[in-house]
């Protein structure tokens, strides 16, 4: 029992760590601060359920979601570049607007998806089937994300975020960019969203709640646990905070928490996560002090 509750919840952190690689993108490379996500999170689920309630093929229904997701990203980058609208504001709006999407994509707040074909059921929903599937996904997509940054564009991408008036002095044009690095971080939500929703057997409208502060915790905690330099390592952090972040929570609720103390254990996680080198620097002061004044020898 715990062992195949223990494999469920490695399962929830390489699913959950797609979406983690898209608030990678926004947060740290373009040091953007989306809260879209937590609407096109949802969106996916919703655009993947409803094809497949109506008869449509999982994969057709997945790769849908996708785009949906990179629509979602581009109206919040849109409404930000175009119409001047902050960054935070502009996200907010478009994820307000999305409860509405994802209510009239699905027609119901809920879409129960079992007994219908699923990327999982068509893998294989049984043993380690979905835990491969997710790590495939995963791999795969981190791969080809290493890979695209270190393109051209990739480069102007991540200078977007580093020193945008650099950049635009270059001839680069940081509006595209902007669009670029939100189409794609959404689209990713979209997919890991579609992903959950086939995993858990259904949509929900509410299920992106609180989804952008997960993805940040899963930034957060795998930076500060892989200290190498390089994009590849980045991304690697992002993978394993993601993991770790849902053991995190497993081990909460194991140790008597209750299931309604998940925002507030989240919460906790990121405080945690976000105060690391404050408290570093602290103890280093404090010992260090410590340690050099009981090397002066006495008078």
């Amino acid at each position: 029992m715990l062992w195949s509750a223990l494999i469920g919840t490695i399962e929830q952190g390489l699913v959950y760590g797609v979406m983690a690689l898209g608030v990678y993108i926004t947060f740290r490379i373009l040091d953007f601060p989306d809260l879209t996500v937590d609407g096109s999170f949802p969106l996916g689920a919703a655009v993947v359920a409803r094809c497949i309630a109506n008869g449509g093929s999982p994969f057709i229904g997945t790769a849908l979601a996708f785009a949906a997701g990179i629509v979602a990203g581009l109206t919040t980058g849109l409404v930000n570049t175009k119409l001047k609208i902050s960054g935070l504001l502009a996200g907010i709006l478009t994820m307000t607007a999305l409860y509405s999407v994802n209510l009239r994509v699905m027609g119901r707040a809920n879409i129960p998806l079992l007994r219908k074909p699923t990327l999982v059921s068509w893998f294989g929903n049984q043993g380690l089937a979905p835990w491969v599937l997710f790590l495939v996904v995963l791999l795969l997509t981190k791969f080809l994300l290493d890979l695209f940054l270190k393109t051209e564009i990739g480069f102007a991408l991540r200078a977007t975020g580093d020193n945008e008036q650099m950049i635009r002095s270059c001839g680069v044009d940081t509006d595209s960019m902007k669009l670029l690095g939100l189409g794609l971080s959404n689209g990713l939500a979209a997919l890991s969203g579609a992903l959950v929703a086939q995993y858990q057997g259904f949509a929900d409208v509410g299920m992106g709640l609180g989804t952008v502060v997960a993805g940040l915790a899963s930034v957060i905690i795998g930076q500060a646990l892989v200290r190498f330099n390089g994009l590849g390592w980045a991304t690697s952090g992002v993978i394993l905070g993601s993991v770790i972040y849902r053991l995190a929570i497993f081990v909460a609720l194991r140790m008597g928490l209750a299931p309604t103390d998940l925002k507030l254990i989240t919460a906790v996680l990121v405080v945690l996560a976000l105060s690391t080198p404050t408290w570093k620097s602290l103890w280093e002061k404090v010992w260090g002090g410590e340690s050099r004044a009981s090397r002066i020898p006495a008078a």
